[in-house]
């Protein structure tokens, strides 16, 4: 039987999972996300349903490179990145410049570094979750062409080095937006009379 290869996000991790593993395993870490919305307009495809294009992160191509050897000779790849949004993103990441199949692939979930949870895990692997992964695309969508757009804005009329935030920025202006609707809106009295 052939190696298996997991894959978590951090490198603070590997030795404690390894050694609840054993031998029949390399625990390898994605060192977290390994790729990136390619810069301007090229990020974000608006004219095809706001499709993020990716490139791989310039400080992660050895580790991509590295996973991608390590993944030819093992048998098997197993995700084991957090548990959140970004880990679900981050595994999915992975599984897209390894090609592995989404299907077949194995996602092992643990809140815990404990012996305990990462063999339950390891025993009871599921599949990406891809609602998740599609929330923090969307996440990150929102981040570029709101978030992005509106931090210089902050910089120049309030505060140089001010953060729009993440999806708050997008909050904010639905608020501000339904708020303005409120204001303009004339509220008018009608009377209906019934009479026997």
């Amino acid at each position: 039987m052939g190696k298996k290869l997991v894959i978590c996000e951090s490198p603070g991790k590997i030795k404690k999972i390894q050694s609840y593993l054993g031998k029949d395993y390399i625990v390898k870490a994605s060192v977290g996300h390994i790729r990136e919305l390619k810069k301007g307009k090229e990020g974000i495809d608006k004219k095809n349903d706001f499709e993020p294009a990716y490139q791989i992160s310039a400080d992660k191509k050895d580790v991509v490179k590295e996973l991608k050897d390590l993944a030819k000779k093992c048998d098997e790849v197993i995700l084991a990145g957090d548990y959140d949004l970004e880990g679900e993103a981050i595994s999915w990441h992975v599984a897209e410049v390894l090609s592995l199949n989404l299907k077949k692939t194995k996602r092992i979930i643990f809140k815990e570094i404990t012996e305990k949870a990462i063999k339950e895990a390891i025993n009871n692997p599921t599949i990406l979750n891809m609602n998740m992964v599609n929330a923090q695309q969307a996440r990150r969508v929102l981040d570029r062409l709101v978030g992005f757009d509106l931090s210089p804005l902050l910089w120049k009329k309030i505060k140089l080095g001010l953060s729009a935030g993440r999806v708050q920025s997008v909050a904010l202006r639905i608020l501000v937006e339904r708020e303005k609707e409120h204001k303009s809106f004339d509220s008018t009295s009608d009377y209906k009379v019934v009479a026997i």
